[in-house]
């Protein structure tokens, strides 16, 4: 195959008669390296070629010059995404918007991509056999504000802090704002790091801060009055946030067989990445990591990566996970509420989190099961989708209810009386996560919501302060399926996790799904997992915690008693089972 290197000329293209290596080397687009010039302009025309370029069949490789490039909102591309577990705020500004590409490698060369405002950084939308290759996403002036503890007088109930050079903030009228291009925040809440470690402080988990009632001091310290935490010592680094998550760094939409590949993102508002109707998607080397040569805390405002509804495989492997303010991953369904059953095989259904809606939810040929959500249990048999539509908007986008008619009469008990779920079992992964590190983060390590193979291995979770592994599954609140029937964790090591208590932090490894009327469970929810040849180094008691499962191995562990901080879980067993069947362990319980 003959390979072209092109230079601006979108019309070369037409010259070519059969697929051919193609490089479009961005250079000849108007960028503008290491400058603060807006990178959105050009970036939104060369993405335009690419795509007429890639409709002809041709194997493209993208070139960015290795620089840094700066992206406002002005001129960017504007979209109108869905994007579950973020804030539905549309419509977006996308720095780098990529769709309906087929056998496209986008190679940043190692640049870094600093954004302004509030964006969503990159777009892989409708592609097939692409990858991202190569870059670094940042923030110019993060959305969370860093401060360090100077003083704290437990006495008066007064505290000094300040803020690190790269917050902008207002005080208007003793209240403290944080604020950037298009945005403004009255922060209320920290996460509180330990400045020779980087762990996040023993026992602090969520802490409350004052922004109002304070006094301006030299140097960007702020006097703080009635404010009395005797865990925050001199020296402490507060990430001080909202509850906010208006987009990811990545969003990858009905894409199939992506690679992401040496991408690491320094900070993000929302997630790292987040992958929904996605086939097939590996990481290799996708980091969320701290930037080297600064002094931040933290990374990302929620999951480092999230998977909704994908199928196929998806591989996350060689990766560093540190200082988010939620998991290293998540993967997961989501269930519709059924609200109506119009006949004998219709019903109507729709989104219940005001964060997981808008979106595709399934397609004609998709394999359901339906659950019943105040004990959890599911209804034996399963259905398949024969027609499926939107009822409150004209197409899928934006979408909060569907109706859906299957190919197979409708049990009986399938009835909106009964709080039914439905799950899509054709968007389901199997997982595999191997060689990464995940450390210092806040809530959770890894969450595995899947019923096809999972494989936890080789990981190393450190100080991860709740719980380092969960499975759940939730019909009740998040909405996040399914049941998990093969999973296997093995070789790992966990270094001091439940330092703090969040959501389900029963255990090191917690299996806790959320059942309302667990009493009156007759069946098992999740089944088959597999502890192996793990490494437990824990100042605390529990290990694993179970609900409702039926079948766990726990095998060839080693469990290490250290003293770095004090015990203090309300749970002093080892080894917690509720409603468990078919359990076998070579581990004292005690």
């Amino acid at each position: 195959m003959k390979r072209l290197i092109l230079s601006c000329a979108v019309s070369m293209f037409a010259i070519i008669s059969h697929a051919a290596n193609i490089t479009i080397d961005l250079a000849h687009y108007g960028l503008s390296s290491d400058t603060t010039i807006n990178a959105s302009i050009a970036f939104s025309r060369a993405m335009k070629a690419v795509q007429k370029a890639a409709i002809k069949g041709n194997q493209i490789t993208v070139k960015v010059p290795r620089g840094r490039y700066h992206f406002y909102p002005d001129g960017a591309t504007v979209r109108e995404y869905y994007v579950s577990n973020h804030d539905q705020l549309n419509p977006r500004a996308v720095g780098i918007c990529m769709e309906r590409l087929r056998n496209v490698t986008f190679d940043g060369g190692g640049s870094d991509f600093i954004f302004h405002g509030r964006m969503l950084p990159l777009s892989l939308v409708g592609a097939e056999n692409c990858t991202l290759h190569g870059f670094r996403v940042d923030h110019a002036n993060p959305h969370i504000a860093q401060a360090t503890i100077v003083s704290n007088d437990t006495v008066s109930h007064e505290i000094i802090y300040q803020l690190s050079p790269e917050v902008n903030y207002t005080l208007s009228h003793d209240t403290l704002y944080t604020n950037g291009q298009g945005w403004k925040y009255l922060l209320n809440s920290a996460i509180a790091f330990d400045p020779k470690t980087h762990h996040m402080v023993y026992r602090t988990s969520d802490i409350g801060i004052r922004v109002t009632g304070v006094s301006a001091l030299p140097d960007r310290k702020f006097l703080a009055r009635g404010w009395n935490d005797a865990r925050l010592k001199p020296g402490t680094v507060l990430a001080m946030r909202s509850w906010t998550r208006p987009a990811p760094a990545i969003f990858l939409y009905e894409c199939k067989n992506t690679k992401l590949e040496d991408i690491t993102i320094y900070y993000m508002e929302g997630m790292g990445v987040l992958a929904q109707l996605c086939h097939n998607v590996s990481l290799d080397g996708f980091n969320v990591s701290l930037r080297p040569g600064t002094h931040r805390y933290f990374t990302t405002q929620a999951d480092a990566s999230h998977f909704v509804n994908c199928s196929g495989e998806i591989v996350s492997r060689h990766g560093l996970y540190e200082s988010m303010m939620d998991d290293a991953i998540n993967i997961h369904g989501v269930y519709l509420k059924m609200t109506k059953r119009l006949d004998d095989h219709t019903i109507r259904a729709c989104f219940m989190h005001d964060q997981a809606y808008g979106y595709k939810w399934g397609y004609v040929g998709d394999t359901v099961q339906f659950i019943a959500s105040r004990t959890m249990e599911h209804i034996p048999g399963t259905n398949v989708i024969k027609k499926i539509k939107a009822i409150d908007k004209p197409i899928d986008k934006g979408v909060k209810e569907y109706e859906i008619t299957f190919v197979q009469p409708l049990a009986a008990d399938i009835d909106e009386r009964n709080s039914i779920g439905v799950e899509d079992l054709t968007l389901t992964p199997t997982v595999q996560f191997d060689h990464n590190v995940v450390r210092n983060n806040r809530a959770r390590g890894c969450l595995f919501s899947t019923p096809r193979r999972v494989v936890c291995e080789d990981n190393f979770f450190d100080h991860t302060s709740g719980t380092a592994i969960l499975l759940c599954g939730d019909c009740n609140g998040w909405y996040e399926s399914g049941a998990c029937r093969d999973v296997t964790i093995r070789h790992n090591v966990f270094v001091n996790a439940l330092t703090n208590m969040f959501q389900f932090t029963e255990g090191v490894i917690s299996i806790d799904p959320e059942i309302p009327e667990f009493s009156k469970q007759k069946r098992y929810f999740h089944s088959g997992i597999k502890i192996l040849d793990n490494v437990f180094d824990t100042f605390d008691a529990p290990l694993l915690y179970a609900k409702s499962v039926d079948g766990i191995t726990m095998r060839g562990n080693r469990v290490l008693h250290n003293n770095a901080y004090p015990a203090f879980h309300h749970n002093r067993k080892a080894v917690t089972l509720e409603n468990v069947a078919r359990y076998q362990s070579d581990i004292d319980e005690k």
